[in-house]
């Protein structure tokens, strides 16, 4: 690993990714992959990415409106705005890049429709477009000079001076080492595993937020958590498959434990609401029936067809022993996004000085206080391309006379960590920061999740995986309470 760097970008993702391409041959990048490239959130995405590429039968006031509606009207106008006037041309950009969007008979890409939408406008590649997304993007990362990339490596410091960042990392061999960047854009993800069942990859323990939160940046409503309201309800595993919202727009029929369509009872939309809605309405359901089993069935649809449009879901069902040509899907909802985040502006700036944020570990306003489908992995583009930019400007006015520091080799021996911190973690979440909220546990649950991070950052634990991780999982847990907390307070 070189010494040092112009930009370094944490995380490889959508937004990790697509903002390291936009920088030119002259600009150094270290792309740093906490596993390996492949595992991200945005991998795991399977609806599609919405954007007004159809002026005629769609506009821009009609998506700017479906998302303000979702968000609750709490978006950031501004940046509901730029998302929505600047998320086509990026997406025409991966298309040019690789992307293998469906086509029609026309050869158009083909637009499907997602709860909240009020047009056809989420193109796809069947039902793993995150995944077709980033495999494109990391075979057109791998091309390019000026980008190393390091997987299977941990950020376990990041430390600011005048000029820039001095950032530490660990490598899966249990080496590490330092260097230094002028410029950090932060792309790490979610905070999925802060609670017990999440469609989230492993990966997404919220290091990147705790780092920006200790370099002093403004996180902001970080306890705007969405839950899908679809996930498949499989006991064993914590990491729960999503099915798609586009099974869903597809025409699936939501089933409580009678085997009865309930969704319409509680919204006029039914299965087609937004999706804190409809997890809402099965929670309250569950409530009514005493039951956690709830279905979708879209057996009265062609089995060619849904195997063709859901290929991924047909097969990990099949897995579950679910066909879902003949079968009902057992679904239940669970964590799935994080709306809030690093607080940033317009340009993906946060409020410390040459640290940027782009996707999920973001907070740019444009999803309000519950995202609407497919809206992420085209904010993950626009404002990573936006904060790549910025930096791009910048750096022709930069003064980089300073020389940087010599790295430093730290001691990350320590304490051996304690069992079963990041599962209290989880159970204190899941606990009372669930889709009906308990307000009244927060406090006791508040208090224990700040001495567990006390511990944690007092104790002179060894530097690893397992402490990184288990910091984060705390530090974000006190966050979202203490937010919770003041909420309630005002109410």
């Amino acid at each position: 690993m070189k010494k040092n760097y112009d930009v370094l970008i944490i995380g490889t993702g959508a937004a990790g990714l697509y903002g390291a391409l936009q920088f030119p041959e002259n600009i150094s990048v270290l792309l740093i992959s906490k596993r390996e490239l492949s595992l991200s959130n945005s991998s795991l995405a399977q609806g599609g990415v919405a954007a007004v590429l159809d002026t005629i039968s769609d506009d821009y006031q009609l998506h700017i409106r479906d998302t303000m509606t979702a968000g609750k009207n709490k978006n950031d106008p501004a940046a509901v705005e730029v998302l929505v006037r600047e998320g086509p041309g990026d997406v025409m950009k991966i298309k040019e890049l690789g992307v293998d969007f469906d086509l029609d008979e026309n050869g158009d890409m083909q637009k499907t429709l997602e709860a909240g939408h009020s047009r056809h406008r989420i193109v796809h590649h069947k039902d793993s477009t995150g995944k077709a997304i980033t495999d494109a993007l990391i075979n057109t990362v791998k091309q390019r000079k000026n980008i190393d990339i390091y997987e299977n490596t941990l950020l376990y410091k990041l430390e600011k001076d005048s000029g820039g960042f001095a950032a530490g990392f660990l490598f899966e061999n249990g080496d590490s080492c330092t260097s230094y960047a002028r410029y950090v854009i932060m792309a790490s993800g979610g905070i999925g595993r802060v609670y017990k069942y999440t469609t989230n990859s492993a990966i997404a323990t919220g290091d990147g937020i705790t780092f920006a939160h200790m370099l002093g940046a403004r996180i902001k409503h970080l306890s705007w958590i969405q839950f899908h309201p679809t996930a498949f309800a499989a006991e064993a595993d914590r990491e729960r498959f999503l099915i798609s919202e586009a099974v869903r727009g597809e025409g699936a029929y939501l089933l409580n434990c009678e085997g009865k369509r309930f969704a319409h009872l509680y919204d006029e939309r039914g299965e087609l609401a937004p999706r804190d809605v409809v997890s809402d309405a099965i929670m309250r359901e569950s409530i009514r029936t005493n039951s956690e089993n709830f279905y979708l069935d879209i057996t009265y649809k062609d089995p060619e067809f849904l195997k063709e449009r859901f290929p991924m879901i047909y097969h990990k069902c099949l897995e579950e022993n679910i066909d879902i040509t003949k079968d009902h899907i057992p679904v239940f909802p669970c964590q799935h996004y994080l709306m809030g985040g690093i607080d940033v502006d317009l340009n993906a700036r946060t409020t410390v000085d040459r640290l940027y944020a782009a996707g999920e570990c973001s907070h740019t306003g444009v999803h309000g206080a519950n995202r609407l489908a497919s809206n992420s992995l085209l904010e993950a583009l626009v404002f990573s391309r936006r904060a790549a930019q910025d930096i791009i400007e910048r750096m022709k006015t930069d003064d980089n006379s300073s020389p940087c520091p010599e790295p430093v080799k730290d001691d990350l021996s320590g304490n051996k960590l304690p069992h079963g911190y990041r599962t209290e973690i989880r159970e204190l979440m899941q606990d009372c920061h669930f889709v009906i909220k308990k307000p009244e546990k927060v406090p006791a649950n508040l208090i224990r999740a700040k001495e567990i991070l006390n511990d944690l950052e007092q104790g002179g634990y060894e530097i690893n995986r397992d402490f990184i991780e288990a910091r984060s999982l705390a530090t974000v847990a006190v966050i979202v309470l203490e937010e919770v907390m003041k909420e309630n307070d005002t109410e």
